[in-house]
């Protein structure tokens, strides 16, 4: 009881100091740092899923049972490029795939909606049109969308569309390496959590927000993300979006033009 009281009221607490939805001008503060440190403009954050294990929650069924046979549930998220969680989801099935904890939850009803406040469509840079939304960036496992990008399948691919994948990877890790410093600073996150189900979702969200606290207070130390624990959801087939691929193949141009191109990029694919 005291462990589950404790972390609702860190929750409530710093939830919305260090978590609050952002507005329209701290969207682009956010696509800034994504420009400046991931070379990925018009980026408002990277979103991915990762099972937090646990053990079987009584009168579960199959529902958290996940397909590498253990019990969890999912945590979703959108990180900004300071490793900052700026949106979580916590305690879907175990089961679920990443693309349907998505749809279900509140942020992607919003993004959905066109209700985030993200900022109007704005040129790349070194551009003057066309106008491009601000896009989210995530894995195969979501959909893609005018604001949800995500990789061209492995098969086939052209130059530009495997250069495109590596500018995506570039910026989607920063989610990963959010993940990691979580599960490197609250060690309970690298075992099954033996607490009822409720008590660990809580768990989860204060350690989260704590994360925010702390990566504010004391700053980011590279080492604490290379390893965690977490696991990742297995990417599932999920159809496109006619609008959300043309924003791609904007995109795809863009990281091959004069204006968009890193120097080391062919070589890096």
């Amino acid at each position: 009881m005291i462990i589950r009281e404790t972390c609702v009221a860190i929750w409530d607490a710093l939830h919305a100091a260090v978590m609050a939805q952002p507005h329209k001008e701290q969207w682009k503060k956010i696509a800034d740092v994504f420009q400046q440190t991931c070379q990925f403009p018009n980026c408002a954050g990277a979103i991915n899923g990762k099972h937090i294990l646990i053990k079987k929650p009584v009168r579960s069924s199959s529902q958290y049972y996940n397909y590498k046979k253990y019990f969890s549930f999912v945590l979703l998220s959108m990180c900004d490029a300071n490793y900052s969680f700026r949106y979580i989801d916590v305690g879907s099935y175990g089961s679920r795939s990443d693309s349907a904890v998505f749809a279900h939850s509140d942020f992607g009803q919003m993004l959905q909606n066109k209700a985030l406040d993200l900022p109007e469509h704005t040129a790349l840079p070194g551009t003057t049109s066309p106008a491009m939304p601000f896009v989210f960036v995530g894995d195969e496992a979501f959909a893609l969308g005018e604001n949800l990008m995500r990789p061209y399948s492995s098969r086939g691919l052209s130059l530009a569309r495997r250069v495109f994948n590596y500018r995506l990877t570039r910026a989607r890790r920063v989610v990963e390496c959010a993940f990691g410093i979580l599960a490197n600073k609250w060690r309970f996150l690298h075992t099954p959590i033996h607490l009822k189900l409720e008590t660990a979702i809580s768990a989860v969200k204060a350690a989260c927000v704590l994360h925010n606290f702390v990566r504010a207070r004391d700053g980011y130390n590279f080492e604490d993300s290379l390893t965690h624990s977490l696991h990742s959801h297995r990417p599932s087939v999920v159809r496109g979006h006619r609008q959300g691929a043309a924003v791609r193949e904007q995109f795809t141009a863009y990281f091959m033009s004069p204006h968009g191109a890193l120097p080391w990029q062919l070589e890096a694919i």
